[in-house]
């Protein structure tokens, strides 16, 4: 993607409706060439196998709340959807989980994940989550409607619009539907990522304790997260 391809942004904020958060078409160019500087090799020491498995919090009986508190002893694993590792898959998840790293390091956002929009067998397609930065947090939002009263990033995959949350307290006071990882959380921007022909993909949310987190400025580098990560799903 060319730099100053800004037609591509704005048709970006365009589907996404970020219009009315001020959002500059040029800041989000700045940010899409800062982390493509950020993608190089990651350490030596890095385990591959982590970028297909992670930890997650207990979920309640019915499966519509994590257990903070309480772990679950088995790992997520992300082979049972993408399939067993492979060098293409392994080499897109690295790429994933370095624009995770930039984006939350330059934002300073206390959890940041990227999920994809993925079927599964018998059950109705949820959002996966690829790559995150942050406490544990469950694996999969189911993609239905009674799931999203309660879930920004459900509501987000299904309508393919941002929701970005000031005030977590203000906005569940009114009867929004929020589901809680973290009771500290105050912010949340979630976005979608789209496919070149403008289908629901996936989606990138971030999270922060400080009430009004989520300035243009820092939106400006979800954004141009969700623009690379689109082309780098498994």
């Amino acid at each position: 993607m060319s730099m100053t391809e800004h037609p591509r942004i704005d048709a970006y904020l365009d589907a996404a409706g970020l219009r009315g958060e001020e959002v500059e078409s040029a800041e989000v160019s700045t940010a899409l060439r800062d982390l493509l500087d950020a993608l190089g090799e990651l350490p030596d020491e890095f385990d591959e196998a982590a970028l297909y498995r992670y930890v997650v919090p207990m979920l309640s009986e019915d499966g519509t709340c994590s257990l903070i508190e309480e772990l679950d002893p088995t790992p997520y694993d992300l082979t049972r959807l993408l399939g067993a590792p492979a060098e293409a898959t392994t080499r897109k998840l690295r790429l994933l989980n370095q624009i995770v790293d930039r984006a939350a390091g330059v934002t300073g956002a206390d959890w940041l994940g990227i999920y994809q929009r993925r079927d599964r067998p018998g059950q109705p397609s949820a959002l996966v989550k690829l790559a995150y930065r942050g406490r544990p947090s469950r694996g999969e939002f189911p993609l239905t409607p009674a799931f999203a009263e309660g879930s920004t990033n459900s509501t987000v995959g299904l309508s393919g619009k941002a929701k970005v949350i000031r005030d977590v307290a203000a906005y569940t006071a009114q009867g929004g539907g929020f589901y809680v990882c973290d009771d500290a959380v105050q912010s949340e921007a979630c976005l979608p990522i789209f496919s070149d022909s403008g289908e629901v993909i996936g989606i990138l949310d971030a999270e922060a304790a400080p009430v009004g987190f989520f300035s243009s400025e820092r939106l400006a580098v979800l954004v141009a997260s969700c623009l690379l990560a689109g082309g780098l799903f498994p």
